[in-house]
């Protein structure tokens, strides 16, 4: 196992590491916001942060260099915490920052996810800003916040502040790849009134788990099961053969990733108790053969909770609850006719309640294309409200589509080759990436996105792969070396 400071390029890691030891989990982002900031003013670089924790550093050419045009090098500065492992999330919670470790050719977190996502891309940016060595044209550090919940942060960033036309952005995966467009995305919620009455009988909690999950934009081409719509089938299964009554319903909690978990609590007679044991061993059977070559660890169980007096929902309100989750659109929708193999619309139902008026389903859209998104969004709202409830849009993000002519690409592919004799494979993505936004807002704006591999991303499983920072390090200084902003 090696020190993380004998790592080259000994200076990116560096900062990554620093980086790890600093919570930045999404939405408490303050203390990376300062850190970037106080990384400015130590190396006297310009620096402007907005009021949402925005941060933007301009560094001059370098010599011979100075009257080019910029060009821009975006990151977003949070970390993805899915709410079971918090050391990356912010420091109120009294949680330690990850520790680092290394087995052959890989960087991994001890117990958790690394948060390589944005961290690597941090620490590339820092590593040049501070390198007085590098030739290359005068350079805007754009590190944005909260990517991880709708990007608000570029969202609300006064973009106008930006001189550069030409963007290098680090959030794609796959050393090898340059990335030329990513999905568009909206979040909706959909909510459905709901009405109980006091019922008495035997508690019964079911729960779903051992699912694999993953991220809605990256893997949702793997077929995973969904833990929420899975409960859904489970009640419409039930249903069909004995008498039930619902009183709790949760699962997920995200809309950006497939849900893992879900529990209901059922109320039932006595004399059904065999009946619904019986009744959830036969579907956890027909689950199994089903996800037989994705899920590995699917398990469905349930425990006697004893008897008691609770209010449970009306039987009205109980089937409109399962008519949305065995309706609701889920997974992938449509592939691209574009790109082999790149899925062009999904949608992901990532959380969904039970409260005390309403049962609440969060879900996000994706699309390479505008009028899909729109579409299936109409479909959401149209289900949602002809059961009488109702839609609400909270988030909208727009696609960074692929624009047939980009220097910058061109540029890129042209160094690639130089270095590898070979080209680069050019390629979409379901996620959504910051560049939809910005090249949105700033239309004339040439953007292309690469990084080093990164396995298994916002998991516990989670990996960079160390020879491959050094490679993509070795390619971003030739590309600045070269590239005329």
């Amino acid at each position: 196992m090696r020190e993380i400071s004998e790592l080259e390029p000994k200076r990116v890691f560096w900062y990554f590491d620093e980086i790890c030891h600093i919570p930045h989990g999404t939405g408490h982002t303050e203390a990376m916001s300062d850190y970037v900031e106080a990384f400015a003013g130590k190396h006297d670089l310009f620096c402007y942060r907005d009021e949402y924790g925005n941060v933007l550093i301009r560094k001059a050419g370098s010599e011979g260099r100075e009257d080019e045009r910029f060009l821009i090098l975006q990151v977003h500065l949070d970390a993805f915490c899915d709410g079971k492992d918090q050391r990356l999330a912010c420091p109120e919670n009294g949680s330690s920052p990850i520790s680092l470790a290394t087995i052959d050719d890989y960087i991994y977190a001890k117990g958790g996810p690394l948060g390589a996502d944005g961290g690597i891309g941090i620490a590339y940016i820092l590593a040049v800003l501070e390198d007085k060595t590098l030739s290359h044209p005068p350079l805007e550090a754009v590190f944005t916040v909260d990517a991880e919940d709708g990007m608000r942060g570029v969202l609300k960033m006064d973009l106008s502040v930006l001189s550069g036309r030409r963007m290098i952005n680090f959030g794609h995966f796959s050393e090898g790849e340059i990335l030329t467009g990513s999905a568009g995305g909206r979040m909706i919620v959909c909510e459905v009134p709901v009405r109980y009455v006091s019922e008495y009988g035997v508690l019964y909690d079911i729960v779903i788990c051992g699912l694999k999950g993953g991220h809605a934009g990256m893997e949702i081409d793997r077929y995973r099961g969904n833990a929420a719509l899975i409960m859904g089938r489970l009640l419409h299964y039930l249903d069909l053969y004995m008498d039930y009554e619902l009183f709790y319903l949760k699962g997920g909690m995200h809309y950006n990733y497939i849900p893992r978990e879900a529990k209901a609590s059922l109320l039932i007679r006595q004399e059904d108790i065999n009946r619904l044991e019986d009744l959830i061993d036969r579907f956890n059977e027909a689950l199994l053969k089903e996800y037989r070559d994705v899920e590995d660890n699917l398990t469905i169980y349930c425990e006697n909770k004893g008897e008691g007096l609770v209010n449970v929902l009306t039987e009205k309100t109980k089937q409109r609850v399962i008519f949305l989750l065995m309706m609701v659109p889920d997974g992938i929708q449509r592939m691209s006719m574009m790109q082999e193999n790149i899925v062009q619309t999904s949608s992901n139902v990532g959380i969904m309640s039970l409260n005390q008026d309403t049962f609440v389903l969060h879900i996000g859209i994706r699309s390479l294309l505008a009028s899909e998104k729109h579409a299936l969004s109409d479909k959401l709202q149209f289900l949602t409200e002809n059961i009488g409830g109702s839609f609400h849009i909270l988030m909208n993000y727009h696609a960074w589509e692929y624009e047939e002519e980009s220097p910058l690409r061109e540029e890129l592919i042209e160094i690639y080759r130089e270095m590898y004799r070979v080209d680069p494979e050019l390629t979409l993505i379901h996620s959504g990436l910051e560049c939809g936004i910005i090249s949105d807002k700033i239309r004339d704006m040439d953007i292309v996105s690469f990084g080093p591999t990164i396995e298994s991303v916002n998991t516990s499983k989670e990996r960079l792969c160390i020879s491959s920072v050094e490679r993509v390090w070795q390619f971003l200084i030739r590309a600045l070396a070269r590239i005329k902003g």
